[in-house]
């Protein structure tokens, strides 16, 4: 048997198995880490940055950086956390994100990553883009104004649907998602039962006719805070 690795987050000492990254040793051990892109079941993608952590004083994202013998990590602190608000704020104001109407309104999790961290408006200018929404699939719908490159449906859709409908096109602030068909989301093979139509972290990609199934004020963040369900492993 492999010997487990010794190291501490904020002054907690942790084991980790080989190979075992920052993150997942943290969930195991119920110390929540924010993130976005990083999805239980995906290849660690450390787009979204939110789960930097500072690894023997240095920023490392804690979904990418494997577990080291005694490493001293810092997770919880002000300027971290000062720092992801920042990031948080961005993702607002570089898109359209207009929550009191969004069907993910109380599901979305940029909008209760803002209310755990008390965002109440952003710090920086509204960018406005001008995107696009496509509804040419009878069943799903992308809309690219919420989208927040997070690649969740790219992984998604090769790895788990093994169909490659998403795919990250353009660079810089023309970045955005794209699908594998000129027609487009109506001329791909996606099917609505596929994992990519539902791992949109945002109101991106979102299934057609079942935004409001569960009323405003019954959904998954309305009750209980993004990473709860991490940091009460740590209460049992």
């Amino acid at each position: 048997m492999s010997e487990k690795i010794s190291f501490t987050i904020d002054g907690v000492a942790l084991e980790a198995s080989p190979g075992q990254t920052i993150l997942e040793a943290a969930d195991a051990a119920g110390i929540y880490i924010p993130r976005l892109c990083k999805m239980k079941g995906l290849m660690p993608f450390g787009s979204c940055r939110l789960c930097t952590v500072l690894v023997n004083g240095r920023p490392q994202s804690a979904c990418t950086q494997p577990a080291g013998q005694n490493m001293t990590v810092e997770n919880n602190t002000e300027k971290l956390n000062d720092y992801r608000r920042s990031v948080i704020e961005m993702l607002f104001v570089e898109g359209n994100h207009y929550c009191p109407f969004c069907e993910k309104s109380g599901n979305c999790e940029l909008q209760a990553m803002a209310y755990r961290f008390g965002i109440t408006a952003p710090r920086y200018p509204y960018m406005f883009p001008d995107r696009d929404v496509d509804a040419t699939h009878p069943d799903v719908m992308i809309d690219r104004n919420r989208c927040i490159l997070c690649g969740r449906c790219v992984l998604t859709s090769k790895a788990v649907d093994g169909k490659n409908v998403f795919q990250f096109t353009g660079r810089g602030a023309h970045k955005k998602i794209s699908v594998n068909s000129a027609a487009g989301l109506g001329g791909t093979n996606l099917k609505v039962i596929d994992k990519a139509a539902e791992v949109c972290p945002v109101g991106s990609i979102i299934k057609k006719r079942v935004g409001y199934a569960v009323p405003v004020g019954q959904r998954k963040f309305d009750a209980r805070p993004i990473g709860s369900e991490i940091e009460e492993e740590k209460v049992k």
